[in-house]
């Protein structure tokens, strides 16, 4: 405060925005000279500008009769330039090097902050900038003064050359044409610093008129840098001192053409933090292609959340051995192709996948297996391994990165989710490339790493998790037989069909392997006891004992229900991969993750109103046990189910049917014409056409 009392305002001067020249007011930038030597007192001979460059260059006398000027100098740059011979072309007429040229540059792109001030009777005039260009000496002529030697040298060479030789032979010329350029190649050529260079060079000069300081039509310009009186008060500048400030010095802002342009292979940083953080995931992941995850936060910085992080990864990649690789369909977009071999983008996201696949069972992958299997060129196949391994001589491609068993500890629900998605593409690629079963390893390496790696706490929780399933599937056990026993009590006549428990029955007791560590294949028998499937219908349509009531049982039944109405048709290899699908997309710590056995899967469709279809598959099948179990919805409230339980009963006794067969059935068994809409929307529910024959659904063998 005492700082300001001591400094008093003592004059207050009204300012004025003058805009007649706003748009058309340069300010240039002249080197230095001596006061006694202003460059107005210079005569200008020539002046010309390229508009859209905003490039301008002057031509200025030089004293030769200066005490300062070197004659001799002169006339040999002027010899040099032009030889001895003087014509129009010439560039110094007088044979002296009487004049200088001078090129400008621009020093800034924004000059908004920037105003020229005339003060003049207790006013201040301010002109905003719309250019300010520095002006520097051109030295084109040395390059004009280079082209005449190298003219004279090779002049000298021919005539030479000429006196010494007869006459040349005739010579074979060869003429070739050139290809047509791609898109590709036009792009790169266009933004090439030669054809800037020669855009650049083709527009034309405008040729301007120099007017010196005391010229009278200077004099009338220099008027237009007082604002002009109006009737009306000048608004613009009615403003609070803040605004004013502020629209007299707006804040710095780079213009985005004037931005340096990073190759596309080249990540910004700085830029990258501005991103949202699903989108820095995207193309951190997109650019690196393999990364642990503590890599992956120390990149994104230490105030990012890690659980956010977490959630994100794992919609752009997929974990494998505990590193995460970026997904296939984010490297290859639906509408990209090849460069290589021009496949589509399906089929290479589909063999990526089957690379990735193959390291989540093995440290090694030979090329030579996958292109046998994909059915790919070597060169994409080579770029698959290139993105996650690194070649070992004599041995193979072995993965990137050390198995990250750090965060296979840290993380088990995140690396159970991620398994139960592995367990649907694995199901997705042993259908497309007709994998052999013995192929595929039960337990496969995984992200799990080595059995070493174990640790006592971890062995005793899993005890004890093994521990709590087995004791509620006992439980589970014998409440079912006891329903079984009542039943026989109460009906007399029915006689409950039961198959000795062999080491496959045992196993079919235990639950759908849904750990981290298990094999991608389930090694249950997979379904109910030849008895309950085959005889009597005394569980269709009931909840199974003692489990109806239970949250899991509500979580499973509602899944069950979900999944029939949507497909009326489904093996159980099948069920199993949708609901493996379903597991991966729930939350840490859902109540589905404690365990479904293949039984009470079974059980549970059963009772959500479906029946197991006994489809007489043929002798020679390939199907497994799992694909020969079908189960359909046989109630789902519409007008078509009469139609659907006719069809189902026909594939009851038959693998495949004509379709002329079906429709005189099904006008048999209802009374009734089926139009062609109600025909196609029934085989469309439950079949699917192949070679002619119709099949249920996932029962077809190609």
């Amino acid at each position: 405060m005492a700082n300001e009392e001591d400094d008093p305002v003592v004059q207050e001067i009204d300012v004025y925005l003058a805009k007649s020249l706003a748009e058309k007011l340069y300010l240039f930038q002249y080197p230095v000279r001596p006061a006694s030597m202003p460059y107005d007192d210079i005569p200008h001979l020539a002046a010309r500008i390229k508009p859209k460059q905003q490039k301008v260059e002057l031509e200025m006398a030089i004293d030769t009769l200066n005490p300062n000027y070197c004659r001799s100098k002169g006339e040999q740059i002027a010899l040099n330039v032009d030889g001895s011979c003087a014509d129009e072309t010439s560039t110094y007429s007088s044979k002296l090097m009487d004049k200088q040229t001078f090129c400008s540059s621009q020093t800034t792109s924004n000059t908004s902050r920037y105003a020229a001030a005339l003060y003049r009777q207790g006013e201040l005039h301010l002109t905003p900038l719309h250019g300010i260009l520095q002006l520097r000496p051109s030295f084109s002529y040395l390059d004009k003064a280079d082209a005449k030697h190298r003219e004279r040298e090779a002049a000298n060479e021919a005539g030479d050359s000429s006196q010494d030789e007869a006459d040349e032979d005739v010579k074979q010329v060869t003429v070739r044409f050139s290809r047509p350029e791609s898109e590709q190649a036009r792009q790169r050529r266009v933004q090439s610093y030669e054809f800037l260079q020669k855009k650049q060079a083709e527009e034309p000069w405008v040729h301007l008129h120099y007017f010196g300081l005391r010229d009278s039509r200077s004099e009338h310009e220099r008027q237009y840098l007082l604002c002009q009186p109006s009737g009306a008060e000048n608004t613009e500048l009615v403003k609070s001192p803040s605004e004013y400030l502020t629209m007299l010095m707006p804040p710095s802002q780079e213009e985005e053409k004037d931005k340096p342009v990073a190759p596309s292979n080249v990540l910004s940083m700085a830029q990258l933090r501005t991103l949202p953080l699903a989108d820095q995931i995207r193309i951190l992941m997109k650019n690196v292609k393999v990364m642990p995850f503590a890599n992956l936060m120390s990149l994104l910085g230490p105030s990012i959340d890690s659980v956010a992080v977490l959630r994100g990864v794992q919609k752009v990649a997929m974990l494998v051995q505990g590193n995460w690789v970026v997904k296939s369909d984010i490297l290859y977009p639906k509408e990209s192709s090849s460069p290589h071999s021009g496949v589509p983008a399906e089929v290479l996201c589909r063999g990526r996948d089957f690379v990735m696949w193959k390291f989540t069972q093995s440290r090694w992958v030979v090329r030579k297996e996958v292109a046998t299997v994909t059915k790919l060129c070597a060169e994409d196949v080579k770029d698959f391994l290139e993105h996650m391994a690194v070649v070992r001589i004599n041995k193979g491609w072995e993965f990137l990165l050390p198995c990250d068993s750090e965060f296979v500890r840290k993380h088990p629900d995140v690396v159970q989710r991620q398994h139960m998605l592995w367990t649907g593409i694995q199901a997705k690629l042993e259908k497309v490339y007709n994998l052999v079963k013995e192929t595929v390893p039960k337990k496969p390496a995984g992200p799990s790493g080595p059995a070493g790696l174990v640790s006592g706490d971890q062995r005793v929780q899993v005890a004890k998790s093994r521990a709590q399933q087995n004791h509620t599937l006992l439980e589970r056990e014998l409440q079912w037989r006891k329903e079984q026993v009542r039943a026989a009590t109460v009906l007399p006549g029915v006689r409950v069909k039961e198959e000795p428990l062999s080491e496959e029955g045992e196993e079919e007791e235990g639950p759908m392997d849904t750990s981290p560590s298990g094999g991608l294949h389930s090694r249950l028998a997979n379904g109910l006891p030849a008895g309950r499937a085959a005889g009597e219908d005394s569980f269709n349509g009931h909840p199974p004992p003692g489990c109806a009531s239970t949250p899991v049982a509500r979580e499973l039944r509602a899944f069950v229900e979900a999944t029939f109405q949507r497909q009326f048709v489904l093996t159980l290899s099948e069920l199993k991969r949708l609901f493996n699908l379903h597991l991966a997309s729930l939350p840490p710590g859902h109540t589905l993750f404690s365990g479904i056995s293949d039984r009470m899967l079974q059980d549970t469709v059963l009772a959500a109103g479906c029946k197991q279809i006994l489809v007489p598959f043929p002798p020679q099948t390939a199907a497994c046990p799992e694909e020969q179990k079908v189960f359909a919805l046989w109630e789902s409230g519409d007008t078509s189910d009469q139609h659907r339980q006719v069809l189902l009963e026909i594939f009851s006794k038959n693998y495949r049917v004509r379709r002329n067969m079906i429709q005189s059935r099904l006008t048999q068994e209802c009374g009734e014409d089926l139009s062609k809409q109600e025909l196609d929307k029934v085989l469309k529910d439950c079949c699917v056409s192949y070679g002619g024959m119709w099949y249920l659904k996932g029962t077809v063998q190609s």
